[in-house]
């Protein structure tokens, strides 16, 4: 299983910024010399090491050479670490695809690197899901107040199946917004398909919609993949892309 790390967001809801968002401190480490801000980023990787994922891509736009001065190979932090640069700024799928040609064959841990997830064993949980279940996509699933800023899911009536993907919709009665993933190589060639036909698509559209991560997932719903989601009522997603989540993460002491 190898992690994939989009980071090339230019944090337009946060402002400008003194680094990268995804360096942005949350909370701090308790040391033996007292507390050390923590970088949100580190979240992730803490969760990718409890759950054995031992190499990553970080994929980065121009400009944000900080993430790898601060992180190097990873090894401080838990899972091997190499970078990518992406250079189609349109959307985060784009910032996905920029890693295909090294997701081949590939099972792809999808991680944010702007989002705290309690509990710390989601991806062992997932992980676990992915294996024993063996779907094409094991979503992680967490409770949205906030439909309108987030990708709704639907789940069948066993409540494991996703039926559908709802991208930031006006109004809803879904409940539930997916925040981590896990997929196999199938979901990796819907991924290439859709950026390739948004790609195409740009030559005659170029104000087209940024491409959501939500559609490609979407897509391999209608392609009949099987998706499964597993959800965890009792856990949480802080977006600290936001200032108010930000804030919120300021009195964690991990």
């Amino acid at each position: 299983m190898i992690g994939l790390i989009p980071a090339g967001g230019i944090a337009a809801r946060l402002g400008p910024l003194p680094c990268s968002k995804e360096l942005l401190p949350a909370g701090a480490y308790v040391t033996p010399d007292g507390l050390r801000p923590r970088p949100v980023i580190t979240y992730l990787l803490a969760q990718w090491q409890r759950a054995g994922i031992e190499r990553a891509l970080v994929v980065l736009r121009p400009g944000k050479w900080d993430i790898p001065a601060y992180l190097g190979d990873g090894r401080a932090f838990g899972p091997h670490i190499a970078y990518l640069i992406v250079h189609e700024p349109h959307g985060a799928a784009y910032t996905l695809a920029a890693a295909l040609p090294f997701l081949a064959g590939q099972t792809v841990a999808l991680g944010l690197p702007d989002v705290i997830l309690a509990p710390d064993d989601v991806y062992t949980t997932l992980a676990s899901h992915h294996a024993t279940r063996q779907p094409d996509l094991t979503l992680g699933l967490f409770p949205c107040q906030q439909p309108h800023t987030a990708d709704m899911v639907a789940l069948s009536g066993d409540s494991r199946r996703v039926t559908a993907i709802e991208i930031k919709p006006a109004q809803t009665s879904l409940q539930w917004t997916w925040m981590a993933a896990i997929w196999s190589p199938a979901v990796t060639r819907v991924l290439a398909e859709v950026v390739d036909a948004d790609r195409v698509a740009r030559q005659s559209e170029p104000s087209r919609p940024e491409l959501h991560i939500g559609t490609v997932f979407q897509a391999a719903i209608e392609q009949g993949l099987r998706v499964e989601g597993v959800t965890f009522p009792s856990g949480h997603a802080l977006d600290i892309g936001t200032p108010a989540g930000w804030a919120a993460s300021r009195g964690r002491m991990l």
